[in-house]
């Protein structure tokens, strides 16, 4: 496969991440997305690594994988918590949570 192809799906899960933050509502939903856009930059970081003939790609990408890891605890963790308050998950609720 070529370069191109693996830049064209990372633009692809790109945009339907960035879609699904901008538009949903739900918590989870929300959280799925920017594990989208995650994902894409770890195609993008790969394929330029492989392109290059060099291991720092698919090094950067093992460390956004772990920081995807710790956010989706986090993220977890604060949707559980608004659901907790609010009896809902959706994100605009957040907001009404102020001190």
């Amino acid at each position: 496969m070529y370069l191109t192809q693996y830049l064209l799906l990372a633009a692809v899960l790109f945009c339907i991440g960035v879609y699904g933050v901008l538009t949903r509502r739900n918590g989870v939903l929300v959280l799925m997305s920017i594990e989208l856009i995650l994902n894409a930059v770890n195609i993008n970081m790969v394929a330029f690594g492989t392109y290059n003939a060099d291991v720092g790609g698919q090094v950067f990408a093992l460390f956004i994988i772990a920081v995807a890891a710790a956010e989706v605890g986090v993220g977890l963790a604060i949707v559980l918590l608004i659901y907790r308050n609010r009896r809902s998950i959706d994100v605009s609720d957040a907001s009404l949570m102020r001190g």
